[in-house]
């Protein structure tokens, strides 16, 4: 299952205005195939906005989409997942009539395989997400986590150079928080894509990701390696707040 590394996705000078409320200012942002990078932010700092521009959901006001020099985000989500990008989205969205397997296969058929491949890619997707049991359950009988991580195998399915995950681990405890934190980490090592994670969860953020990507009010204000987000001034504001300085102990300057 694993791809060999050297993509790079790049996203320059992203500016979304809706009805002339500006969404995203002058974001720029890249990721490395084998890599994980977090998107960070209070609520409506603009994240999932990203994701869609990222996953061609959304054209941008200004500013371009590559992946590996090549503009993608304006040819639409389909030809933008064809190119080598999946993504999850908050709601699920599942197929309700289809097993676990089935939809799985589907995502896999989408990409090129046939059928028989297709449910070999899901069955294996599931073995290593240890989840095999599950592959002939409906899935309008999966509890609200076990939904997420199979919407992440489904993106991994697609046999992507990028998987965009938009708050996996949302509605889950802190043990299927931790379980889920080690799957998104080893996505890198075992199927050789990069991942870019929108989650509120800082233990999953800072417990998988390799540099974090700040956004606040739909402008970037950081980035960086886990330890340095946890010390930035201007995240703890933002978002982190009392939280980073509870993790710590020490109050924050003034």
């Amino acid at each position: 299952m694993k791809a060999a590394h050297g993509s790079r996705m790049v996203a320059e000078g992203v500016h979304v205005t809706f009805g002339g409320i500006a969404a995203l200012t002058d974001v720029t942002l890249s990721l490395r195939q084998g890599e994980v990078l977090g998107l960070i932010g209070p609520n409506g700092a603009g994240k999932t906005t990203m994701v869609n521009v990222l996953s061609g959901f959304q054209q941008p006001t200004r500013g371009s989409m590559k992946l590996d020099d090549v503009a993608v985000g304006v040819k639409g989500p389909h030809m933008t997942a064809r190119a080598g990008i999946g993504r999850t989205f908050q709601a699920g969205r599942l197929f309700r009539g289809l097993s676990v397997g089935e939809n799985l296969a589907v995502a896999a058929m989408s990409a090129g395989l046939g059928n028989r491949l297709a449910r070999k890619r899901a069955a294996e997707i599931l073995d290593w997400m240890e989840c095999l049991d599950m592959i002939d359950q409906p899935c309008d009988s999966l509890s609200y986590g076990n939904e997420r991580r199979i919407g992440i195998g489904r993106a991994l399915a697609l046999d992507p150079k990028f998987a965009l995950l938009d708050e996996p681990a949302s509605g889950m405890n802190e043990a299927e928080c931790q379980a889920l934190m080690h799957l998104i980490a080893a996505i890198p090592r075992d199927f050789g894509c990069g991942v870019l994670l929108i989650e509120h969860n800082m233990d999953v953020v800072m417990g998988a990701c390799e540099r974090i990507h700040v956004l606040d009010g739909g402008k970037s204000i950081a980035e960086g390696t886990p330890a340095e987000i946890q010390s930035n001034q201007a995240v703890r504001r933002a978002y982190l707040g009392d939280k980073a300085t509870h993790r710590d102990s020490q109050p924050e300057a003034a």
